[in-house]
């Protein structure tokens, strides 16, 4: 009877409370292990680290105080320029200099002046919004300048100072001389004699002799020897006479 419960014994203990011993005993060493381990993985780690950057080094950083007389470096005059502060910031406008008053744009260019191109009374006026009449067409139709008597032979002046873009022999208005002013601003001298004092692409003054008046303008042969002269502003013509002293 002995014998049969000493073999038994083990089997009862096993099955009993003694499960769950050996279960505490099983998970305690192996959690025994796993900390070992991760205890000795750590050390390796700290090792590898401390030989890589030399050893567990305390590093301090020290500054200096800034030497006697010297000036101080703010930290903002060394950083990038994309970083500085006073790099963003809009740019202060200039202050004018003491008893220099400041300017407030360009000073206005000084008005054109123009002088009569030739001296004589005005045989025909200016009118492109009503009909006059022409004695050598016979007809009433517009007029784009003013035709102004003088004697044939008589001197024609520029008018105002400029370049000669062309001299021209038209079939109706005969030597055609026009002078580009650079502004929008271009004076036309018609019915002049074939030989003319200046050439294309020649700078004038005003009241320098281009030409003199000849009988060359077809389209009024009929009147009295004159100058027709027109004045015409971004292509268009405009009345000289208001341009023109009185």
């Amino acid at each position: 009877m002995n014998s049969s419960s000493s073999g038994k014994s083990p089997e009862r203990f096993l099955t009993g409370k003694g499960f769950y011993i050996v279960l505490f005993l099983c998970a305690a060493v192996i959690g025994v292990s796993a900390w070992v381990m991760a205890t000795g993985n750590e050390a390796m780690r700290k090792s590898e680290q401390d030989e890589l950057i030399g050893g567990n080094h305390r590093v301090e950083t020290v500054i200096a105080p800034a030497a006697e007389g010297s000036d101080w470096i703010d930290e903002s005059e060394i950083a990038p320029p994309e970083l500085r502060a006073d790099a963003l910031a809009e740019p202060t406008p200039e202050e004018p200099e003491e008893g220099v008053e400041a300017s407030a744009g360009a000073a206005p260019a000084a008005p054109a002046v123009y002088v009569w191109p030739v001296l004589g009374e005005i045989e025909r006026e200016y009118s492109v919004s009503a009909l006059a009449y022409d004695a050598t067409m016979r007809d009433w139709r517009t007029h784009r300048g003013v035709d102004i008597a003088c004697p044939e032979g008589a001197s024609v002046l520029a008018s105002r100072g400029g370049q000669v873009v062309s001299i021209v022999d038209d079939g109706l208005y005969g030597t055609v001389l026009t002078i580009d002013h650079g502004d929008g601003m271009r004076s036309v001298y018609a019915n002049l004699a074939e030989e003319t004092a200046v050439s294309e692409g020649e700078w004038v003054d005003a009241g320098v002799t281009i030409g003199t008046i000849g009988r060359s303008a077809l389209c009024e042969i009929a009147q009295e020897p004159h100058l027709h002269f027109e004045l015409r502003q971004s292509g268009a013509c405009v009345d000289p006479t208001v341009f023109l002293p009185s």
